[in-house]
């Protein structure tokens, strides 16, 4: 017979075919031949409302007595999603060869993330792998809503400020320089706003093109900038001291961090490795650095507030308060509660600044339309009055 057989390494491929029966004569390493089977962000990102559901299913699943491969293959045949379909149906038969379920799942990573794959390895250390993927689909269900309402909350004036632009570019290169035409040609004396006016519109209008390829030439080196190391860590701390938008994106990371420290720390995983994993999470290159070098201080025998509270890039009250929750020993439990009070201070943040965002695009369009009006329409007026 010639096959298939999807396995982590060789050996465990050798002892899967060995269980089931077979002789082994030849056993390569298969190519993949489809761009889609390549292990690509693009094609193979698991949404995570499915990781959540996946997570939950499981969890009632282990409840019930259910052995783990039959409950990972019940979950897969009930999965939608045909990406993590295969995925899982690729982990039960590894779990079914000997695998442990944390190293399978390490294996997708675009599925799985080192947070949820350490939390379930904590799970299977402690025998309490039930409890874990409970606790995992609550708090990834917190996650996944709050930024929902983040995005939903932003999309209002991001799509208002976007078509500002847009009317703009188009008003300032193809409208307004037929309308000034005419009272350049005229000969009248104009006033200063008309003559900016008609400077800006015919800069626009003649060098259009080039300024969208200057703007797609700047677009392109700042991503390129802001991939590399030093560009990613100087920008993602510039963005921290941004009037208005600072202090959102902190309270951001704050419950990011929070949150998943809280949950490692519910899970019994140690400190180093938790702040690991968070540096990871957060998704900022300045708050990943510190907690590496927090990391760092922690293996070395000092306190774990020790570069929080010397760099302040967090509030003091979350350094107050996780250095009671060390000397204590309740740690998760102080986590958890900074969690719950930053994640409805972001919430009443992200409320504020869209009813505080509103007005001013009102008032923004009013300026515009004013200044079309004083700089166009009362020199054609007057220049009507004259006949």
């Amino acid at each position: 017979m010639t096959g298939v057989i999807d396995a982590p390494n060789q050996e465990i491929a050798l002892d899967t075919l060995r269980d089931k029966g077979f002789f082994i004569i030849s056993l390569d390493l298969a190519r993949k031949e489809s761009i889609f089977e390549l292990e690509l962000p693009f094609f193979n990102k698991v949404p995570i409302k499915d990781i959540v559901i996946f997570s939950r299913q499981f969890s009632v699943l282990l409840s019930a007595s259910v052995p783990l491969v039959r409950s990972v293959q019940t979950v897969a045949r009930q999965t939608r999603n045909a990406r993590l379909h295969r995925i899982l149906r690729e982990v039960a038969d590894e779990v079914e060869a000997g695998a442990a379920l944390s190293s399978s799942l390490e294996r997708y990573p675009h599925a799985f993330s080192p947070f949820f794959v350490h939390m379930v390895r904590s799970g299977e250390t402690t025998g309490r792998l039930e409890d874990v993927m409970n606790y995992l689909a609550d708090q990834m269900e917190k996650d996944y809503d709050l930024n929902q309402r983040i995005k939903g909350a932003m999309i209002y004036p991001t799509f208002i400020m976007f078509g500002l632009v847009v009317v703009g570019f188009i008003m300032m290169t193809f409208v307004v320089p037929k309308l000034t035409e005419t009272l350049s040609e005229s000969g009248a004396e104009l006033p200063w706003t008309t003559k900016l006016l008609i400077a800006v519109s015919g800069f626009f209008a003649t060098y259009w093109i080039l300024l969208l390829i200057s703007a797609g030439v700047i677009f392109g080196l700042f991503k390129w900038w802001t991939s590399t190391e030093t560009g990613r860590f100087l920008w993602d701390k510039y963005k921290l001291r941004v009037p208005i938008f600072g202090p959102l994106l902190q309270r951001i990371y704050v419950v990011r961090f929070t949150q998943s420290f809280g949950t490692m720390m519910t899970g019994g995983v140690d400190i180093p490795s938790s702040l690991s994993i968070c540096a990871d999470v957060v998704g900022n290159a300045y708050f990943r650095a510190q907690l590496l070098e927090t990391k760092k201080e922690v293996s070395d025998g000092n306190a774990l507030i020790t570069v929080i509270a010397r760099e302040k890039s967090m509030p003091e009250m979350v350094s107050q308060m996780i250095a009671v929750g060390e000397e204590t020993g309740r740690l998760a439990e102080v986590l958890d509660r900074l969690t719950g009070f930053y994640s409805r201070e972001l919430q009443n943040m992200v409320s504020n600044l869209v009813h505080a965002i509103e007005p001013m695009i009102m008032l923004l369009m009013g300026g515009a339309v004013g200044i079309m009006v004083a700089a166009i329409l009362l020199p054609m007026y007057n220049l009507a009055s004259q006949f």
